[in-house]
């Protein structure tokens, strides 16, 4: 799974500490998924989406290999 995670929160001074606090992870985690070697569940997706105020379309989207 492709994502903008990093794009966006970094365009809000937002450290992967910070977020990943705010959405009960471990800064592991978030890098991660800002990697795209971690598929997030649903819910934790849309924890990152409210924290970073963007859409899960904004955000995430599936790559066909």
């Amino acid at each position: 799974m492709k994502n903008h995670v990093k794009i966006f929160r970094m365009k809000t001074s937002m450290t992967q500490e910070q977020l990943a606090r705010n959405v009960g992870v471990t800064r592991q985690t978030i890098g991660l998924i800002e990697k795209g070697m971690y598929n997030p569940s649903l819910n934790l997706c849309i924890a990152i989406a409210k924290q970073l105020n963007k859409t899960l379309d904004e955000l995430f989207w599936e790559v066909d290999e």
